[in-house]
């Protein structure tokens, strides 16, 4: 099993900042890949950010058009932690942020993607709300 606590979110102005951190636990080796991923009211959940982790290989990180430029994933092997740094934060990127892993790159990437539905990836965290106001 593996265990995903996020922490990190709160309320924000628009053009502001937040860093989300997303620490593994559990059988770590099941989260080859890891993902950021958002919910807002109403909408289905959508991709934001993906990174391979897997100790043998540091993949590219992988981003929705929507927040390339604004927004940074990263990782800290030693602290089995996952990062989302979201600068020029906007009103719309208000929701629930969701940390997910699987082993398996290509189930994380189809879901970022909209290929698979959320359920293709093995593992969630329980998710921090992010909320930026005008």
């Amino acid at each position: 099993q593996v265990q995903l606590q996020e922490s990190g979110g709160g309320s924000v102005q628009a053009g502001g900042s937040l860093r989300l951190s997303c620490v593994v636990s559990g059988y770590t080796y099941s989260a080859a890949c890891m993902g950021w991923f958002r919910q807002a009211p109403g909408k289905e959940r959508e991709g934001v950010a993906t990174i391979y982790v897997d100790s043998g290989y540091s993949g590219i990180p992988v981003y929705i058009d929507s927040v390339k430029g604004r927004f940074t994933i990263s990782q800290d092997k030693a602290k089995n932690t996952i990062y989302l740094q979201m600068n020029d934060l906007k009103p719309e990127d208000t929701a629930m942020y969701y940390c997910a892993a699987d082993s398996r790159r290509g189930n994380v990437l189809g879901v970022l993607s909209g290929e698979f539905s959320p359920g293709r990836i093995s593992y969630w965290g329980q998710g921090t709300q992010v909320t930026v106001s005008s």
